[in-house]
């Protein structure tokens, strides 16, 4: 069967690989649309220390259950429209001894650690198989990278009286806008593109900053009367987001990381003591976090012909890549359609 394949710093090629076979407890699905991610970029870009290549990438998944093998529950069944959860979890780790599986020390995401499924099928065991009722297959594919954004709102522990925000406009950073709109706090998006910024209105942001024409700061401190978010969630990775995260956040606030800074940071740590700061890293997503991207979606509301950038067959995902890597700030989701 036909897959994508990243085999190295800007090598990406269309492959033949054997289709796989359904065993017991396992569930086969045939792939409709898969998005590309930032890990996906990082890879293509040689600056993903944790691959391990040549890789098929793919995990943000839109699919049709194609064949069930014995031992599958009742409530799944050919031709319903699913996503997957990527993530393994060991079940012994500290992570997993305290029901955090999403961050398992041991995890194996699908395109990252181990093949992924940017490919025709894919079988995996029944537990990471993920209804999705009547959301479309292509919107499936929306559905982990929002899951990230909303679990980061989790982690932020985010209420309906708090100033939130967000720092980047990407997918991840969408979801957590949404997220947190949804929990009836107001939300402040930042970023450095306008057009991005006004999506992040759309799905519920109060106030928007683009980072490079205005003070955030200033910005900063006129919307919130002086007093700095109570909570920040940084969805960029870059040592200045990082920095301008524990600066905007309020005295004893929270500050939320899913981004990952490629090189050192540089902090007056003074802050986290003065401050007084909970400052929580946040890693993929929970089962919860998915259900509740499906029931947001489910609503119909979400503008989802904007969160996707381009769809494209398998033999145009190289220059699709090339496209994004060229001009990462202009893109949300590229997906790739089997």
């Amino acid at each position: 069967m036909k897959a994508v394949q990243i085999a190295g710093t800007s090598e990406m090629r269309v492959v033949d690989i054997v289709k796989p076979t359904v065993g017991a407890g396992e569930v086969m699905v045939k792939i409709s649309y898969v998005g590309f991610c930032g890990s996906d970029l990082n890879t293509f870009r040689g600056l993903n220390p944790m691959v391990k290549l040549p890789v098929v990438p793919g995990h943000e998944v839109g699919a049709v259950i194609a064949e069930l093998g014995t031992g599958v529950p009742s409530d799944l069944k050919v031709g319903m429209n699913v996503t997957l959860n990527p993530y393994t979890n060991c079940g012994h780790c500290a992570s997993c001894r305290n029901g955090r599986v999403n961050a398992c020390q041991y995890n194996e995401t699908l395109g990252v650690q181990r093949n992924g499924v940017m490919c025709e099928y894919a079988v995996l065991p029944w537990t990471k198989i993920i209804p999705a009722g009547n959301i479309s297959p292509r919107d499936c594919a929306l559905i982990e990278p929002m899951s990230v954004g909303f679990h980061a709102v989790a982690r932020g522990q985010v209420t309906d009286n708090e100033y939130v925000l967000v720092i980047g406009c990407g997918m991840v950073g969408m979801g957590a806008i949404i997220r947190a709109s949804l929990r009836g706090a107001k939300v402040i998006a930042s970023d450095l593109d306008d057009e991005k910024l006004a999506l992040a209105r759309r799905v519920g942001a109060s106030y928007v900053i683009n980072s490079k024409t205005e003070n955030v700061h200033q910005r900063m401190q006129e919307i919130t009367e002086g007093y700095g978010a109570d909570v920040v969630i940084e969805a960029v990775g870059s040592p200045m987001t990082y920095v301008t995260a524990v600066d905007e956040v309020s005295y004893t606030g929270r500050v939320v990381c899913i981004g990952y800074a490629k090189s050192e940071v540089a902090f007056q740590t003074k802050y986290f003591v003065q401050k007084e700061l909970d400052i929580r890293g946040s890693r993929n997503a929970l089962p919860a976090d998915f259900r509740a991207v499906i029931n947001y979606l489910g609503r119909g509301d979400c503008p989802v012909d904007q969160l996707i950038s381009k769809i494209v067959k398998p033999e145009g995902a190289l220059e699709a890549m090339k496209e994004w890597a060229a001009n990462p700030g202009k893109v949300f989701r590229i997906l790739v359609e089997f």
